[in-house]
């Protein structure tokens, strides 16, 4: 057998990580991955030799026991803990973290910080919370199902912006940016719904020790704490006290990211400052030491310092955005994805969404769809429509209302969301274990099938009018 030469294998490996970093770079890559992962849950639950599998693996105990050999000491830490839930509960803690940042980042300097540039886009995402949660309220009242009102409510960021890229300058950038801003309103608003709507009974006592850490944080923020150390501890002991308090544990990324400094250790005059300095010294170890080769020792010194210097000058949120976007993108979601869409289909009636109401279940897979594919656009339109005439908003810049309508189209692509709040609902005295795993898994059902018409709709539309308008401006 030839063997292959080590210069080939390593230009190979090299030329595989550019097209790897180019790969993670497109706007529409995490999307690939997430369908890719759907479509790989779905087989793994479903394929006669993987779904045994699939389901014990997820079901698999992560809790640690500890106990005495006379019985006195039987500790289950932390308690229930399985792959699904560390999946969903501890994972998807960072995800919510980033989630928080980024909304943080826009309400401090980005789309949302200022009343003229925020007030729209809010607007249209409330309006496109509503609107879906009555079309499902009203189709599910007074059956099993009515607490699942806030699945179709959510929209995924990744998804949206994606296509919008692949479609490229068919829309305005204006409306990029539209419907950018309201994507991430719109996960604020999911956010405070799952905190409010979607927990357990409260234990006071718990949720009061978990104020008090935040407190201690917010007050260790005001005295100018940039450390991001200091903020790790508070939040895995806040995680702790959410979990068992009733208060869903994923909300602990939202608070503690609303306390991560943005504000750098260095401003911008004591960084110049210091930075002349360590340049002018790197010169001169140069200078001195032109026989060795370079780094040399002194030289090596002054660049760890201006490494140093750099690093310590980029905020600490913009750091651990940057550093978390890649993992959250590429890592958790598309473990989330494996773990949570993987539906058995016992009962193919779960595709046929429109399927006769039942008076006690409810009719879970046409609530979720017609609030993602109608709700969505309707009440984001509508919303607009509202605060441009009553003066409140102004109109994006080169839109017009069908093309607001078709890019509101992409908003009721739900998808990660609408998936986290289905592992949320139904649940009650009154819904047993069994009808509550067969209520999720029609949920995610019509999730997937309503993410992926208003992604084709919206496309569809917007390519239409784009047209429409390239034909009126060429007559």
């Amino acid at each position: 057998m030839a063997l292959i030469p080590v210069h080939w294998w390593t230009k190979e490996v090299h030329s595989f990580q550019i097209s790897q970093d180019k790969f993670k770079k497109q706007p529409w890559a995490n999307g690939v991955v997430l369908l890719s992962c759907v479509v790989v849950a779905m087989l793994l639950a479903n394929l006669p030799f993987t779904k045994v599998l699939y389901h014990n693996f997820l079901h698999t105990e992560l809790t640690i026991h500890i106990a005495s050999p006379d019985g006195l000491v039987n500790w289950f830490f932390p308690r229930g803990m399985t792959m699904e839930k560390f999946i969903n509960d501890i994972l998807m803690v960072i995800f919510f973290f980033t989630v928080g940042l980024e909304i943080k980042r826009e309400i401090v300097c980005g789309e949302l910080s200022s009343f003229k540039k925020a007030i729209l886009p809010v607007i249209a995402a409330f309006g496109g919370v509503v609107a879906p949660a009555l079309i499902f309220a009203v189709i599910n009242r007074g059956s099993l199902a009515a607490s699942g009102w806030g699945i179709p409510t959510a929209t995924d960021i990744a998804f949206a912006v994606g296509i919008l890229s692949i479609l490229g300058d068919k829309v305005p950038v204006s409306l990029k940016v539209f419907l950018t801003a309201l994507a991430i309103a719109d996960d604020l608003i999911a956010i405070l719904v799952v905190a409010l709507f979607y927990g357990g009974s409260i234990n006071l006592p718990l949720l009061a020790v978990a104020l008090a850490v935040i407190l201690f944080v917010a007050l260790m923020k005001r005295l100018g704490e940039k450390r991001v150390g200091f903020y790790m501890v508070p939040a895995i002991i806040v995680w702790f006290l959410f979990y068992y308090s009733g208060i869903h544990a994923t909300m602990t990324g939202v608070v503690m990211a609303m306390f991560i400094p943005m504000e750098a250790r260095y401003h911008k005059a004591k960084f110049h400052r210091r930075a002349k300095i360590l340049w002018e010294g790197l010169i001169e170890a140069e200078t001195v030491h032109t026989a060795e080769r370079f780094p040399n020792g002194p030289e090596r010194y002054y660049l760890r310092r201006l490494s140093s210097l750099t690093f310590k000058t980029i905020p600490p949120s913009y750091r651990l955005e940057h550093k978390l976007n890649p993992i959250v993108n590429f890592a958790i979601m598309p473990v989330f994805a494996l773990a949570n869409a993987g539906v058995e289909i016992t009962d193919p009636s779960y595709f046929n969404v429109f399927k006769a109401v039942d008076p006690a279940l409810g009719s879970v897979g046409m609530g979720i769809f017609l609030g993602l594919v109608l709700g969505k656009p309707l009440g984001i339109t509508l919303t607009s429509w509202l605060a441009i005439k009553f003066k409140l908003g102004e109109m994006p810049q080169k839109a017009t209302w069908p093309m607001l309508f078709a890019v509101a189209c992409l908003g009721g692509i739900g998808f990660t969301m609408s998936i986290f709040v289905d592992t949320l609902s139904f649940v009650g005295p009154d819904i047993d274990p069994e009808l509550t795993q067969q209520l999720r898994d029609a949920g995610k059902i019509a999730v997937l099938l309503g993410s992926l018409c208003a992604g084709l709709l919206g496309s569809l539309l917007i390519t239409l009018v784009a047209k429409l308008k390239n034909k009126t401006d060429s007559i």
